[in-house]
């Protein structure tokens, strides 16, 4: 994890452990996440950092992450490899495969068929004895390694042919990605290559992280500072919510949740109703005609999630100006797959969507911004909510974007288009806790798209829009895979929508993964 404090509260800084090196992929934080399951210390580092930094933290081991560039551009990121191999043994991943390739000899060309998605290695020679001789994995890259370094042998390729693994002197190197949970066995490519290549032993043993971020926010927040903490109904912000609550006592964190007009059906009441019960200082503000009409007109999705965000603070600093007192603090409840996706912290990744809570603060609120949970995953946070003894049904909620059903009505958004798909959803996720398939699934919604199609209802011609459904498998939200539903279950949900929704006469299922798609639509 990262050493700053100013960020999470993970503050401490063993030697011996393992650095990975970020070379801009969306998945790099994962990396880490995997080496602390298998209780490993480890630190993301930008990938240039000097190589005397990283001599000086004796790593165990270091990994150079995947990226989004090829190592034929001009200006792509790069590393000393041999330096580093002389310091530790190397493992690359994607990128970091191709970099190693090149750095040391080999040759790496573009492929004639980029891998996204799903494939499979056949092995050679096994990284580990558990691996099965065929290993289901998840790609996404576009060049390959033609040429192996001298004194590296492949030893696996993929069912397009590449060069899939790689094996050298103090070096492994994957084309695929290991630390994503839609490849199989990666978990026991990382502890081959912890255990076995570098000869670490698995003995880190810290505090929870809900202890660790107590202990952060304390050591952050001055002992008399106030905290203003942004509410959406979700779990990442309710986790916050309670971490503050409970490292700093009720009264010096005021919580606002604000009905934007675009959360589901019945929402806001529900869940400012759940907030209340547990504890939190919260006051609920209905600003449905702000959002709505700085909405009116917006089509381009990024234009829809920042005219959000600037309401979003608007209302946050009129709600803390009604209160009489004066805060010190914004808390929001980013994590990490809403800043890799903005903008990387350390590497050179390329921006997928802007976050409304992501990106800082405007000068006028002069605040100072803490996020506990920014280098977290969605399971990660829902670990700490029940260390904090949250309620399962805010804690068992599916994920819901910061700027709402905005960017599930894709183009221009209106009142009509939003109880459209209010009413559509509310039919499709009572259909899956009526299932029982609500708690199996990571994120189900629906999308109102901008076509029109022609319908047949009550034997009259109809010419009204089209609904997507959208549900897919995940464990972070880094990668995602669409939730296989049972004909039947498509079948009715589809009808119930098409009868009882007026405005639709289409309902269509989305079979994309992540990647190379993304979970959201815009």
């Amino acid at each position: 994890m990262s050493t700053d404090k100013t960020k999470s509260g993970w503050d401490q800084k063993i030697e011996g452990g393992f650095v990975v090196l970020d070379f801009g992929s969306q998945l790099t934080q994962l990396i880490a996440r995997r080496l602390r399951e298998l209780h490993f210390y480890s630190e993301l580092l930008p990938f240039n950092t000097s190589i005397e930094d990283i001599r000086r933290r004796k790593p165990k081991g270091i990994i150079l992450s995947g990226g989004p560039s090829s190592v034929h551009e001009e200006g792509s990121p790069s590393a000393d490899v041999k330096a580093l191999r002389e310091i530790a043994p190397l493992l690359g991943i994607c990128y970091g495969m191709q970099l190693i390739a090149q750095s040391l000899g080999g040759k790496v060309e573009s492929a004639s068929s980029r891998e996204y998605g799903h494939g499979y290695v056949d092995w050679t020679e096994s990284m580990s004895p558990k691996i099965p001789i065929s290993q289901k994995v998840w790609m996404s890259h576009g060049d390959v390694v033609r040429v192996p370094p001298p004194g590296f042998r492949i030893v696996g390729k993929s069912d397009s042919g590449h060069a899939a693994a790689m094996k050298g002197d103090r070096a492994w190197a994957v084309q695929f990605h290991p630390e994503v949970a839609h490849t199989d066995y990666g978990i026991e490519i990382l502890r081959e290559f912890t255990i076995n290549l570098c000869g670490a032993s698995p003995d880190w043993q810290s505090a929870t992280i809900a202890e660790h971020l107590i202990q952060g926010i304390r050591e952050r927040v001055g002992p008399t500072d106030k905290v203003l903490c942004g509410l959406s109904g979700g779990v990442d912000s309710s986790v916050v919510a309670a971490l503050l609550t409970k490292a700093l006592e009720p009264a010096r964190v005021f919580c606002v949740f604000v009905n934007n007009g675009l959360l589901r059906k019945n929402e806001f009441d529900e869940v400012l109703r759940q907030y209340r019960a547990i504890g939190l200082n919260v006051t609920g503000v209905d600003a449905e005609d702000q959002f709505l009409d700085a909405l009116a007109g917006l089509e381009e999705p990024e234009a829809k999630r920042k005219a959000i965000g600037k309401i979003f603070i608007d209302v946050f600093v009129e709600a803390a100006r009604k209160t009489g007192q004066t805060y010190d603090w914004l808390a929001q409840g980013t994590l990490y797959p809403d800043v890799i996706e903005s903008v990387s912290p350390r590497g050179a990744s390329v921006t997928i969507k802007s976050h409304h809570n992501v990106g800082g603060l405007p000068a006028k609120m002069n605040m100072k911004l803490v996020e506990p949970l920014r280098e977290l995953f969605k399971d990660e946070v829902r670990e700490i909510g029940r260390e904090l003894d949250l309620p399962s049904d805010i804690l068992g909620r599916h994920p819901f974007p910061g700027p709402g059903l905005a960017i599930r009505c894709l183009g221009d958004v209106s009142r009509e288009k939003l109880e459209i798909i209010k009413e559509a959803d509310h039919i499709f996720i009572s259909a899956l806790r009526e299932h029982g398939l609500y708690d199996k699934i990571w994120q189900a919604f629906c999308v109102l798209l901008p076509v029109r199609t022609v319908g047949v209802q009550g034997d009259a011609r109809t010419y009204d829009r089209v609904l997507a459904l959208r549900a897919v498998t995940s464990s972070d939200g880094m990668t995602a895979d669409w939730y296989p539903f049972e004909f039947k279950f498509l079948r009715d949900v589809s009808n119930r929508i098409t009868n009882q929704v007026k405005g639709i006469n289409r309902v269509v299922y989305d079979v994309t993964s992540k990647p190379p798609g993304t979970i959201e639509w815009e």
